[in-house]
């Protein structure tokens, strides 16, 4: 296989950079796992929550993401040179929003607060993937996947980390100490600032690649020309309707293993994080297909298998049965997100890269209602069933990507002309 040409001045810094990055993802991911896999379920059970106000939550979250995220991608297009600084900010605000969460006196309190959970950590995303973008465009799918292993870290660490919080032991180890979910959210704020401060420092010294988006003007008018195009349209469309599957698995899941199975935190926790740890392996393997072979060839048959092991979810029998299919739908969860994000960078040929991002995580504001509409479904029948209704959508994204022609990646580009 032939490689592409980079320039000294691409190259410059972007190893520090991509270590970067990942870090900070891996510890947005971390604060973002803990909240979804433990704290929420506990809030859930605490306060008696119903399956459809317990959406809800989810759904505030995502609403306020899905705007930020698009005001982010012009924000990382027009300040290419101070993502450190939208990504510092970024964790900051994630952090003092756990903390007031952790003060909630009342459910509409928890409500408005998840409205605000969901702007700090949508700042991250169009800045930091359109950063590693620029900085490799011959190992795009690559970069971007191992930015995906860090989320995936973070999502392993966080489970763990919260369960052993609240319970004060860990495996088997037993601390003196347990927390109660407020003063775990609250003193959250701590690290969230330290990192917040690391990120910055790490990365004001790495030199940019400036985008060529001068004002909101400018970065609305690269919006609707990607939106012309009509493998962007589907793009979108597809990353939607996988994103509602994802979201209604993501919280419906853990809440299944706490009041159905009645697993512990404990088991909940390693569930989850086993997961993840599938996924941190597959993830830069499965960028490394994706760049080498072709985005479509690996989304195809792995969107397919997503939407089967939903089904499994519904029907596996606790013990090895369940466990393994909760590994394997780990292997695709996350990985899928990252290598959507690259075939649209590819669809864009290099151009307004936040703008990109941001159009793809944005497309999961059209699923935000997906965690409520599952609740709806959960109280007039069973947990389980949320699981039905995400393989549901989540084969429907399958028929609307096969009738979408991708561009080839750089690698396909340079084989093919034997440069």
């Amino acid at each position: 296989m032939q490689s592409i040409e980079v320039s000294p001045e691409v190259r410059q810094g972007r190893n520090k950079l991509a270590a970067t990055v990942v870090v900070g993802h891996a510890v947005k991911h971390l604060y973002n796992s803990a909240l979804q896999v433990i704290l929420l379920p506990v809030i859930k059970d605490d306060l008696a929550l119903t399956g459809a106000q317990f959406g809800a939550l989810s759904t505030a979250g995502r609403i306020t993401g899905g705007v930020t995220t698009m005001w982010a991608g012009y924000l990382g297009d027009r300040f290419a040179n101070r993502s450190g600084l939208m990504l510092a900010i970024s964790l900051g605000l994630m952090g003092g929003s756990y903390f007031l969460l952790g003060r909630a006196i009342s459910y509409w309190y928890l409500f408005a607060v998840m409205l605000l959970v969901g702007i700090g950590p949508s700042l991250f995303h169009p800045p930091a993937i359109a950063s590693l973008s620029r900085k490799f465009p011959d190992k795009r799918g690559l970069a971007i996947s191992l930015h995906g292993a860090g989320g995936s870290v973070g999502e392993v660490i966080g489970p763990v980390l919260t369960g052993a919080l609240l319970t004060g032991s860990l495996l088997t180890l037993t601390y003196l100490v347990a927390f109660t979910w407020r003063e775990v959210l609250q003193i959250s704020i701590v690290p969230a600032f330290a990192s917040a401060v690391v990120i910055f420092l790490m990365m004001r010294k790495i030199p940019s690649i400036n985008s060529n988006t001068g004002s909101a003007r400018d970065y609305f008018s690269s919006l609707f020309a990607l939106l012309r195009k009509r493998a962007m349209l589907i793009l979108v469309a597809v990353t939607a309707l996988r994103s509602m599957g994802q979201s209604a698995v993501i919280a419906f899941l853990p809440v299944y293993l706490l009041e159905d199975l009645s697993f512990s935190l404990g088991e909940i926790a390693l569930y989850m994080a086993g997961a993840q740890l599938v996924g941190i392996a597959a993830q830069p393997v499965m960028g490394y297909l994706s760049d080498r072979f072709g985005r479509k060839v690996v989304l195809i048959p792995t969107l397919t298998a997503l939407g089967l092991l939903y089904v499994a979810l519904k029907f596996a029998e606790p013990g090895p049965q369940l466990l393994i299919t909760v590994l394997a739908m780990g292997a695709f969860l996350y990985s899928l997100h990252v290598i959507f994000i690259a075939a649209a960078m590819d669809v864009s040929e290099g151009e307004a890269q936040s703008t990109v991002v941001s159009l793809i995580y944005g497309a999961s504001f059209i699923g935000v209602l997906s965690p409520f509409l599952a609740g709806l479904i959960v109280d007039a029948s069973v947990t389980s069933n949320a699981f039905i209704f995400a393989a549901v959508v989540s084969l429907a994204s399958v028929v609307v990507f096969a009738f979408v022609k991708l561009p080839k990646t750089a690698n396909q580009q340079a084989s093919s002309t034997g440069h």
